[in-house]
């Protein structure tokens, strides 16, 4: 009973790090990429850089479930191999220790992070994509404060256009500043200025424009010629346009939960199309949660190698078969939210295959005496890769044989 204790906290410790490991990698890796495109999207809306982070941490537990089934699999896999190439795995089963007692702790991991991922995917990512689709709706309506840019032309809405040459201290101050308004009744109001700064009134929906050093022309049908008039200082009431305001969570089965894909499947006030497509998500998410209960059987199939054999086939091997799976699944999805074809078969269909296949491959290696599930594939990349290292040493040989004396 002690050595089985120790066992499993050696286990356990063997599949922590690597597990918590690739999980931040694999999260930072996925953050990373969105954050540049992120960047160009927020610059390019005139918006400030802090809502980026924003947005990110929004996106956090959509890539949170993608890293944890990754990171559970990849965790495993590497403190299997790790015992099998030390040969502790065989010492272990000469204990009488089976591959199934082995799995005992995999399988709490497995239980655990199920349990996380479905409390992210059923609850906290809808919400969270719901913030990150408000934030973009805010960034292109500017609500959160878009700056104006620089030496282009900004419409302020009730026909009033500005455009500045430089921005100082944050866009606080303004140089080189043009404004024109123009009004229904015919009245136009040209205005240049060296300077100008926003100040807040106590009215939230009008701000004063304080311009400095400047030149102001009005015109209207009534004056005989245009009203010229040099200025210190001078006072430009601007009204702020109305915002529109941001839809309710809940526009497309990616904000719903998992009770409220239920209830909409099965809703007769919902549209068809919504029924369907909510029908469709709520199997995704389902077969996608309850697939990781089979990552340790796969892991402990592709860690072990070939006996007197070190090849990593296994580890690329695990990450082909999870992002195939992953890539199945959204592509029956999106099938089934279309109608074509039955949720229930486009996405239990794939789980039993592949749970099917993964099962093989454990039995395979835990049952048969000598049993290899990827044995001719072993094989054959250890063919293919001494062949590729003979034709690297072949290389310099032909290259002196043919060079000139």
């Amino acid at each position: 009973m002690a050595m089985g204790k120790q066992i499993d906290r050696y286990l356990a410790r063997l599949i922590f790090v690597p597990l918590v490991a690739t999980l931040t990698l694999a999260a930072m890796l996925l953050l990373l990429d969105k954050m540049l495109r992120l960047f160009d999207f927020v610059v390019s809306e005139g918006g400030p850089v802090g809502v980026v982070f924003r947005m990110l941490a929004n996106l956090i537990p959509e890539y949170l479930s993608l890293g944890i089934p990754i990171g559970l699999l990849l965790g495993v896999l590497m403190a299997f191999r790790k015992l099998a190439i030390s040969s502790e795995l065989d010492a272990l089963r000469s204990v009488g220790l089976s591959y199934g007692r082995l799995l005992r702790v995999p399988f709490l991991f497995a239980i655990a992070l199920m349990g996380l991922n479905l409390a992210i995917v059923g609850f906290v990512q809808p919400d969270a994509r719901y913030g990150y689709e408000r934030l973009r709706f805010e960034l292109r309506s500017g609500a959160l404060g878009a700056s104006i840019r620089v030496g282009e032309f900004a419409n302020l809405g009730g026909g009033m256009t500005l455009r500045v040459e430089r921005s100082e201290n944050e866009g606080r101050e303004l140089h080189g500043v043009f404004v024109r308004a123009e009004s229904r009744d015919g009245r136009s109001l040209a205005v240049t200025a060296d300077s100008g700064t926003f100040l807040a009134t106590d009215d939230p929906d009008t701000i004063i424009f304080r311009l400095s050093e400047g030149r102001l022309v009005h015109n209207a049908p009534s004056y005989p010629a245009p009203r010229v008039l040099s200025f210190a200082s001078h006072d430009l009431p601007i009204d702020l346009p109305a915002i529109e305001a941001f839809r309710g969570r809940g526009d497309g089965t990616r904000e719903m939960t998992l009770p409220e894909l239920w209830r909409t499947s099965f809703d007769p006030a919902a549209t068809e199309a919504l029924r369907i497509s909510s029908w469709a998500t709520f199997h995704y998410r389902a077969v996608e949660i309850v697939m990781m209960l089979f990552m340790p059987l796969l892991a402990v199939a592709l860690a072990v190698p070939p006996k007197r054999s070190t090849s990593g086939l296994g580890i690329f091997l695990s990450i082909v078969f999870v992002v195939t799976y992953h890539k199945v699944n959204q592509y029956g999805e999106q099938m089934a939210a279309l109608g074509r074809v039955d949720a229930v078969l486009a996405l239990w269909g794939p789980f039993f295959l592949f749970g099917g296949l993964i099962v093989w491959m454990y039995y395979t290696l835990a049952h048969r005496p000598g049993g290899q599930p990827i044995g001719a594939l072993e094989r054959a990349f250890s063919k293919s890769g001494k062949a590729v290292a003979r034709l690297l040493r072949l290389g310099p040989k032909r290259r002196r044989m043919l060079a000139p004396a």
